[in-house]
């Protein structure tokens, strides 16, 4: 029997489990769009904007475990997405991404929104291909989704001519692909490429002993551990790891969570807004043993400053990242689950009360706590602290920028809090339809985005896309006026010289502004009338004591999202903060 490239498309989703598809429609994927009309099994979501649609997929990948799946049309519509590519991809996110395209003759002729996508996307994906043989399009389906899936994570685009969805081809689905699978995960004597580069049993095992002889030695150990650790979920894993050996904790923003955060080995974050224990405990830890870390230079500051009294160890799935940005000393190229439970065979409590005692004085010494540095109100930290007070089953998104720093201080993850935050490119816009994604994924589950002024404008039109889905989502919109990061820079580095962040300034306002004032213009927009606007419920909170009635509002809605902006001081900081190419001795804990 045949059939088109179409129906084979959704036939291969099928095949792959694939219950979601984030699309949006346009003239070179038509005929995909027309195949998937009335098709049983897929729940296909249509946003308002491309970005907002992969952000969306992205959501639901973090949140469920899942593959994210998004299908675009060619030119503006592939375009679209390279934002949210490369933010998952990034963030080792598991996302298979088709675009339609122009039929394979026009290629290169400069059609109709004609876009060559595969080019621009080849930097920021595992994997990205054009089918141009009808023939292949099957394989080429099951080896984008195996690729998004396997090893370290990530982003593949597989670009579909128009040609290609209308030819009529065999309904068989991708054996050949499976065939070469098999051959090549060692069935015919070959060796999987994935598997090549990983250590072996008996290699884990042996770098395995080597690290627990370090921990025999060290004095004051730490181990450090990063987004891999929740890629690979394997979170309880390292908390009987910590617990087993009596080693404190800290953890890169991406990978927090990896202990629960009222447990007593869980020191912090580190880095730029890391805590002062945190930062101090490696910078002065003799043992630095790091998990599914990628020492970017926010968790770093000056490379020669870090850790520079340690052994460091670092394991990560992918060997390229490996002495990348700082010199380690041991190596191992091992799933962080894998190589956790490895250690976990080996590993004691080899006695570091002195150790953990130091820490705690640090954590005393100078505690995580907001400094307000603006009026008095409405406060980030209390804001956070009501969610941690109200919500125990519950997914938090953040778009970036202050928001994203005060909650990743502040927000206390357990087994049942989830954040979910563009870690390695930093993606404003982010929070609201990566909400959309994870309830959609988590229909059960509060979620809640947590957002800046600044960021929320970039998808708002996403409000549309929760209103006619009806999903209950919780909005926080921290509103100071501001693009806060930058300026909270331009102050504390540039002497106030606020540069295109005051979001409320106008044409008639004064040229040259260094302080916001009674004077200054409304903000635009009106947060609530908007999401009023949309069909969404809109709540202002200008008092602490407002917050609770707020969030219990927000909660009892079942059919509908609830914007609830937060007014809070337009010169708020995150602090404490270390400046550029600085260390831990010269952090800024005061405004």
């Amino acid at each position: 029997m045949q059939i088109t490239g179409a129906e084979l498309f959704v036939k291969a989703l099928l095949r792959e489990q694939v219950d979601t598809l984030f699309a949006y429609p346009g003239g070179q994927a038509i005929d995909l769009f027309n195949a998937l009309y009335g098709a049983k099994g897929i729940d296909i979501i249509l946003p308002r904007h491309e970005q907002g649609l992969i952000h969306a997929a992205d959501g639901y990948a973090r949140s469920t475990g899942k593959t994210g799946v998004c299908l675009v049309t060619s030119g503006p519509g592939a375009t679209n997405l390279v934002t949210g590519i490369a933010t998952a991809n990034y963030d080792c996110v598991p996302l298979v991404c088709f675009t339609g395209q122009v039929p394979t003759h026009l290629l290169g002729n400069r059609a109709f929104q004609e876009v060559d996508i595969v080019s621009i996307t080849k930097s920021i994906t595992k994997y990205a291909v054009t089918v141009r043989k009808g023939e292949e399009l099957a394989g080429t389906i099951r080896k984008a989704f195996h690729i998004a899936r396997s090893g370290k994570p990530g982003v593949v685009v597989v670009d579909l001519p128009k040609d290609i969805q209308q030819a009529l081809g065999s309904a068989e689905s991708g054996n050949e692909f499976e065939q070469d699978t098999k051959r090549r995960s060692g069935q015919d004597g070959a060796t999987d490429s994935e598997n090549e580069e990983t250590c072996g049993d008996e290699a884990l095992a042996e770098k395995m002993k080597e690290i627990s002889d370090c921990l025999r030695r060290a004095k004051r150990p730490v181990f450090l551990a990063g987004g891999g650790v929740g890629i690979a979920r394997a979170g309880k894993e390292m908390t009987a790891l910590a617990e087993k050996t009596g080693i404190p904790v800290v953890t890169t923003i991406m990978g927090k969570g990896a202990l629960p955060a009222n447990h007593p080995l869980y020191v912090g974050n580190v880095g730029v807004h890391g805590s002062y224990a945190a930062n101090m405990a490696v910078s002065e830890c003799d043992l630095l043993l790091s998990i599914g870390v990628r020492f970017s230079d926010r968790i770093v500051g000056n490379a020669k400053e870090f850790a520079k009294n340690a052994v460091i160890v670092h394991i990560d799935i992918e060997p390229e990242s490996v002495s990348r940005d700082v010199s380690v000393d041991i190596s191992v190229k091992a799933d962080a689950k894998a190589a956790i439970a490895e250690l976990l065979e080996t590993a004691a409590d080899f006695g570091f009360a002195g150790w953990r005692q130091e820490i705690r004085a640090w954590e005393q010494e100078r505690p995580l706590i907001a400094k307000q540095c603006g009026e008095s109100g409405v406060t980030p930290l209390t804001v956070i602290r009501k969610i941690n007070a109200l919500f125990s089953d519950v997914i938090i998104t953040t778009d970036v920028g202050q928001n994203q720093l005060w909650t990743t201080q502040f927000l206390e993850l357990t087994d049942r809090k989830l954040m979910l935050t563009s870690g390695g490119l930093g993606t404003m816009g982010y929070g609201l339809p990566a909400a959309i994604g994870a309830k959609l994924g988590n229909p059960q589950r509060d979620v809640i985005a947590v957002c800046g002024d600044g960021g929320i404008q970039m998808t708002v039109q996403e409000l549309a896309t929760a209103v006619v889905y009806e999903l209950p989502i919780i909005i926080c919109i921290l509103n100071n006026g501001y693009l806060g990061n930058v300026r909270q820079w331009q102050e504390m580095f540039y002497d106030r010289r606020y540069s295109c962040t005051c979001l409320r300034k106008r044409r008639s306002c004064p040229e040259l502004c260094r302080k916001p004032s009674d004077a200054c213009p409304e903000y635009t927009p009106d947060f609530v009338r908007l999401a009023e606007s949309y069909g969404a419920r809109g709540i202002r909170v200008r008092e602490q004591e407002e917050i609770e009635g707020a969030f219990l509002a927000a909660k009892a809605e079942r059919k509908r999202p609830t914007v609830i902006e937060f007014i809070i001081g337009r010169e708020e900081n995150v602090l404490p903060i270390m400046p550029p190419g600085k260390g831990v001795g010269e952090m800024i804990y005061t405004c």
